[in-house]
């Protein structure tokens, strides 16, 4: 009996110091958003996938302009040479000496530049470049599902720590009255009005309060961990969140579902890949058409060559200038654009066929989700009327405890029901607005309403 009364005011003493802390400031959903956008790595990564995309479509990585190319080069060449006369004579009749020549340098220098430029190439170029951009559109997409995707993982996380925060707030509550019991248990005992046994419910009641509670504060601490990762910022960053849901309006979510298909990325992404897939089929068939280029150089050399054994040395300057055009068509390849363009074409088969498996997969999400949320909704309007009922019942169950017509154990019932119904309450409320959250990111709204 003792080890239960001291273990009681040992959790009782140790929840009043960790409820003797400065209030944390809120961290509002709209704050969350914008943290969550700035540092989250999933987002951070995705939006540099849509930077290289944007490097891709540029004009530059489309072959349209000319490439001019630069060069220039030199050689050093040194000899030492001797040339002999066999069987000549001089003038004079005298075997002709030989001639030596020491140290002949030669030296050549050249530059250059070259302009090569396709004029036609059988529109591969033009389909190919209106790809990259709908590559690029196609990863902005990409990027907008991380997004959405992010923003659900993070409001689940913040609605869990909302959830948790309320709790706390109802086992605070119930814990008061346990030791509220406690002194009023005491008072009747000293008065002879109740026996030990009312006292020492009272303390088991406190006791598992408080061990209801620490469980709860844990859970809580482990849950703005976890926020505190999807927002990229330090674990033990502490905070507190705004616990008031608002729902959108039935007559907006009808509007928002009625427009599903022009906004719902899924869709969008099947689109985009349509389209790409599209102007596949055309950059194959450009191998059918001819290539027509333009090409042109100017270049300079200097050749210094030495003296020789019958000529004096020279130097050589030479300006020379090049212009040409060329005129490519492959006649037959041995039937490989043919079948590039057969697959091209089996491809845009297959992704005309996703897109309408995605789109009916779409439609049951959306039916899915918003029976989800209006069984949610009802569910948390029921549990929002139970509370009610079990706040008029505990009421009416204090005032026939402290009037000693109900016994302790009657009492701690009526308390407990109380306390199921606002903790439920409190899961059906977060429930039915995450399962919001997953119609509107269905229908492509998630990022143009106000939590």
């Amino acid at each position: 009996m003792r080890r239960i009364y001291l273990t009681t005011l040992f959790l009782v003493a140790l929840l009043g110091i960790s409820t003797g802390f400065a209030q944390d400031p809120v961290l509002s959903k709209q704050e969350a958003m914008k943290l969550a956008l700035e540092n989250n790595f999933g987002i951070k990564v995705a939006r540099n996938q849509v930077e290289i995309a944007e490097n891709n479509q540029s004009i530059l990585n489309a072959g349209f302009l000319p490439t001019l190319t630069a060069n220039a080069g030199a050689t050093y060449n040194r000899d030492d040479i001797v040339v002999e006369f066999p069987g000549q004579f001089d003038e004079n009749g005298q075997p002709r000496p030989d001639f030596e020549l020491n140290k002949a340098e030669a030296q050549r220098f050249n530059t250059g530049i070259t302009l090569d430029y396709t004029l036609f190439d059988g529109l591969g170029r033009l389909y190919n470049y209106k790809s990259l951009q709908e590559q690029y559109q196609l990863t902005e997409l990409q990027a907008r599902e991380t997004i959405e995707n992010t923003l659900l993982q993070l409001f689940s996380v913040y609605f869990e720590v909302a959830r948790l925060t309320e709790n706390v707030n109802v086992f605070n509550q119930a814990l008061r009255i346990s030791r509220d019991r406690i002194t009023r248990a005491e008072y009747a005992f000293e008065y002879g009005q109740n026996t030990k046994l009312d006292i020492l419910n009272a303390q088991v009641d406190v006791t598992n309060d408080s061990i209801n509670l620490l469980n709860a504060k844990q859970q809580l601490a482990n849950a703005k961990r976890d926020l505190n990762v999807v927002l990229n910022q330090n674990l033990n960053e502490t905070f507190a969140v705004d616990t008031v849901v608002n729902f959108i309006p039935r007559l907006e979510l009808d509007e928002f579902i009625a427009t599903a298909k022009e906004n719902n990325v899924a869709l969008l992404q099947t689109e985009k890949n349509l389209k790409i897939n599209e102007y596949d089929i055309k950059v194959s068939r450009s191998g059918y058409l001819p290539s027509i280029g333009l090409s042109g150089s100017y270049g300079w050399n200097l050749n210094q060559n030495p003296p020789s054994a019958f000529f004096p040395g020279t130097n050589n300057t030479t300006f020379n200038m090049n212009l040409g055009a060329r005129l490519t068509w492959n006649l037959f390849d041995g039937g490989s654009t043919a079948i590039r363009v057969k697959n091209a074409k089996i491809a845009f088969e297959n992704q005309d066929l996703l897109k309408k498996q995605i789109e009916l997969e779409v439609d049951r999400d959306i039916l899915n989700a918003l029976n989800i949320y209006e069984n949610r909704l009802a569910i948390y309007a029921i549990q929002e009327q139970n509370v009610i009922t079990n706040e008029n019942n505990f009421a009416r169950s204090r005032e026939q405890f402290q009037l000693g017509r109900i016994t302790s154990i009657e009492f701690r019932q009526a308390q407990i029901n109380l306390l199921n119904a606002q903790t439920n309450k409190n899961l059906a409320k977060y429930d039915a607005k995450l399962a919001e959250l997953q119609l509107l990111q269905l229908t492509g709204q998630l990022l143009n309403i106000e939590l």
